[in-house]
């Protein structure tokens, strides 16, 4: 696994009115700090790839249809530099991904809804000076294939 990744299976606790799953938690070893909680979607074999941050590390978990998570590590320092990793979550596979600074990461939804991904990133989206660093998804610079769907808007 890339350096500085870590994952938690998240446990559902379910009965007869329905289900809960603790996303995070400040108690959590993965846990360092609070910056805001977004959701996203994404319609189905839309890629939304690639993007990094400087200083920002994400905590994100699928929590409707399926993604394949994909990260890549392009730190020249890293113990673990060239190295992929690839994730299938969602709401059959609850898992929280931590993903540090400075790693390239992008997902597909690999349902045939749409996926909702929620991410709760340590710090504060600034609208003025974003820590948002883009790739398109299909770059030769990271060496992986989406198998892009040539119809369908990506990025």
């Amino acid at each position: 696994m890339i350096e500085g990744v870590a994952t938690k299976q998240l446990k559902q606790v379910a009965d007869e009115r329905g289900w809960l799953v603790e996303i995070l938690r400040n108690d959590w070893e993965h846990f360092q700090r609070f910056g805001q909680l977004y959701l996203t979607a994404a319609y189905p074999q839309v890629v939304k790839a690639w993007h990094m941050h400087k200083k920002q590390t994400d905590n994100i978990t699928c929590i409707k249809g399926v993604i394949k998570l994909v990260l890549y590590d392009d730190r020249e320092k890293s113990k673990t530099r060239n190295e992929l990793d690839e994730f299938i979550i969602g709401e059959r596979n609850l898992m929280l991904v931590k993903i540090p600074p400075e790693v390239w990461h992008g997902f597909k939804t690999v349902t045939e809804e749409y996926a909702l991904v929620l991410n709760v990133p340590t710090e504060l989206y600034n609208y003025e000076e974003p820590d948002e660093h883009r790739l398109p998804p299909s770059t030769e610079k990271i060496p992986y294939d989406w198998k892009l769907a040539p119809w369908l808007k990506h990025g």
